[in-house]
């Protein structure tokens, strides 16, 4: 059985990529960049910190597994028997790493040399799993000074406090590595059975971009990847309530100046968002908060936020927020300015030529990632993720108009559904 090869080509862009529908069931993204001499790949799966109940296809019970197993499998999966991936990884002269994140794990290098050699490390160690008991009780260790590391880290904490103070139950208010305890209960038969449901090629994709061709990259998929058996995955996660746990929460460390975050929790039918909303809610953040916006300038001015301010539209499966956040002398200030520019815009409507500008600056921001081998492997693995294409938002974009992006702030940015979030000396 052929892999199925799909060019898929915009004409906006005048640019292709390649779509393989791999009969192992691993769907590979490929972006050949002529002139290119460094290639970029990425190998990422469907599975992140609040995938910690689930249920496979094959079963009638849900699992409930301990909160940051998704990342503490991540650690794991580079070890082997033998040699680890990193060991290998420096015979190639590659540069490689990994992340897990809220929604999914993924496993990457760069190089500018020697890329079949690296991509073939990449594929077999992410498909050999090496879990004992005393590994796990390891790395329990190290992931456990890790996660205090992060318990003083002034950023990490602002954005997690303002987590727990929108989300009652949902699970992307826990730290991505978990805690100290929750991760005390993690063996290496739960890192087995995660690896065996979320590991699923059905549940992956591979992309890759750069110096590389199609030819080379199904060669060692064909050669190096085990067919999956069909498994489809349920997420599960108890009814969050629509309004938040409380509007100001407070933490001291030692910073230079005080941090904050302001957040607006958003209620919805569906668990996850489209992307012409979230590309709506881009502009309107723009528009609102971004380097050229009335309030941007009267706060700078002010002395009241630096070149740290910004704000995004943070969502996954089953969550959704606005966040603003940077550096402030009076974070209280900030936060009412922030709430009285919505309410003003909500009442005088949104200036036609602010969209314009703010609808046109996003657009050049996603031609330009074209350039940057990086982003497009993982905007191609987000795209996937999505069941979209890598040209989605350069063409959804163009058509933007303003009345859809004033119809969008009439359902986010509600106050009662915010809260603040400061971390100061």
């Amino acid at each position: 059985m052929n892999a199925l090869v799909k060019e898929i080509h915009s004409d906006l862009l005048m640019d292709s990529y390649y779509r393989i529908e791999h009969p192992s069931g691993l769907n590979i993204l490929v972006m050949p960049k002529t002139g290119y001499s460094s290639a970029y790949a990425l190998f990422g799966t469907k599975y992140g910190s609040i995938d910690t109940r689930f249920k496979r296809s094959d079963e009638a019970e849900f699992t409930e597994v301990p909160e940051g197993i998704a990342h503490f499998l991540e650690h794991k999966l580079f070890e082997s028997e033998d040699l680890d991936a990193f060991a290998r990884y420096a015979k190639t002269g590659a540069s490689a790493n990994a992340y897990t994140s809220f929604e999914r794990t993924c496993y990457l290098f760069s190089c500018a040399g020697n890329f079949k050699a690296s991509l073939e490390i990449l594929l077999d160690f992410v498909q050999s799993p090496y879990f004992t008991e005393q590994t796990v009780q390891k790395e329990q260790g190290i992931i456990g000074q890790e996660i205090r590391m992060y318990q003083d880290e002034p950023n990490w904490q602002v954005m997690f406090n303002c987590l727990r103070a929108l989300y009652h139950v949902h699970p992307v208010r826990i730290d991505i590595a978990g805690t100290i305890d929750s991760i005390s209960h993690i063996t290496a038969e739960l890192l087995y059975r995660c690896y065996h449901t979320f590991y699923n090629l059905h549940n992956m994709a591979l992309a890759v971009a750069g110096n590389v061709t199609v030819d080379e990259v199904l060669e060692l998929a064909d050669r190096l990847l085990k067919p999956a058996p069909e498994l489809s995955i349920e997420r599960n996660f108890p009814e969050e309530p629509a309004a938040v746990v409380q509007p100001y929460i407070e933490e001291r460390l030692d910073v230079g100046a005080p941090l904050f975050m302001l957040g607006f929790k958003e209620t919805y039918d569906t668990p996850e968002r489209p992307l012409r909303e979230r590309l709506q809610t881009d502009i309107l953040l723009e528009m609102i908060a971004g380097n050229t916006s009335p309030l941007y300038r009267r706060l700078f001015d002010e002395g009241l936020i630096n070149t740290q301010f910004g704000a995004e539209y943070f969502q996954g499966y089953g969550f959704a927020s606005v966040l603003f956040s940077g550096e402030s002398k009076d974070p209280q200030r900030v936060a009412q300015a922030i709430r009285e520019e919505i309410a003003r815009l909500r009442r005088d409507g949104l200036d036609r030529t602010a969209f314009e500008r703010a609808r046109r600056k996003l657009y050049g921001r996603v031609i330009m990632a074209f350039n940057d081998i990086e982003e497009l492997a993982n905007e191609m693995i987000s795209a996937e993720f999505r069941n979209g294409g890598l040209f989605d938002e350069a063409t959804l974009l163009r058509e933007m108009t303003l009345e859809e992006i004033s119809g969008r702030l009439e359902t986010t940015l509600l106050e009662e559904y915010s809260a603040l979030s400061v971390v100061k000396q």
